[in-house]
This record gives structure tokens, sequence and C-alpha cells, in this order.
């Protein structure tokens, strides 16, 4: 197999821009530039998703209190909550919250902060 033409190529290509040396500093260059405009672009698209993230979810801070509930209610999800039944939150994030039913060995339970607000003296 022959480089013939890859060898052509190169040796025109150097002769029009000045020499070797001058070919190899603008690939160099033209190298970096590609990196650095890459790297700008992947900034800002990484900024633009962490602040439409921010934006989207909003998140209760989790504080290990102990809520109880007020009046009787279901969630949409079908959980039942009597009066007078424990729970504490463990995780939230936006409208969905993840409830630990104090003496229930079925929880966690997914719920909504809403429904929470109706029925406890849970706060958003």
């Amino acid at each position: 197999m022959s480089n013939l033409g890859a060898y052509q190529w190169i040796t025109s290509t150097s002769k029009k821009v000045g020499g070797p040396i001058e070919l190899l500093l603008l690939t160099g260059a033209a190298g970096a530039a590609v990196y650095k405009v890459s790297e700008i672009g992947l900034k800002k698209c990484i900024k633009a998703f962490k602040a439409h993230q921010a934006t989207k979810t909003k998140c209760f801070e989790v504080n290990g209190n102990i809520y109880s509930v007020t009046s009787p209610g279901t969630s949409n999800e079908g959980v039942e909550f009597p009066i007078g039944t424990k729970f504490k939150v463990l995780e939230a994030d936006g409208d969905s919250v993840l409830v630990e039913k104090i003496g229930d060995k079925s929880s966690p339970y997914f719920v909504s902060s809403e429904f929470l607000c109706t029925i406890s003296n849970f706060q958003e």
C-alpha cells in the first residue's frame, strides 16, 4: 500500500503555508481553537441545564421533624392517613415527598406535598 496521496497533500499544503513548521503550528492552533470553542459551548449548556433544573424543582429542607395527621385522608396513590398517624419526611423534591409512617412496616410512601399540607401540620 502506498501513502503517496497523503504525502503529496502534506507537502503541497506545507508549501502553501510557508513550510512544515508553519503547517504544524496552524494545525495545533486550529485544534486548540476547536477545543476551546467546544469547552465554552459545553460549559454554557451545563450552566443552562443547572439553571433549568433549579427552577424546575423545588426542594424542601428535610429536618427530621415528626408530623401528625389532623384530618383523615387518602392520597392519590392510595395511601391512607387516619387521624393521629405520625410520619416523618425522608426526602422531598418538587411536589413529591417520601414519607415514613411511624409503625407501618410497608413504609416509605411517595405522596404529594399539597396533600400532606391539607391533612397534617406539615408545611412546605
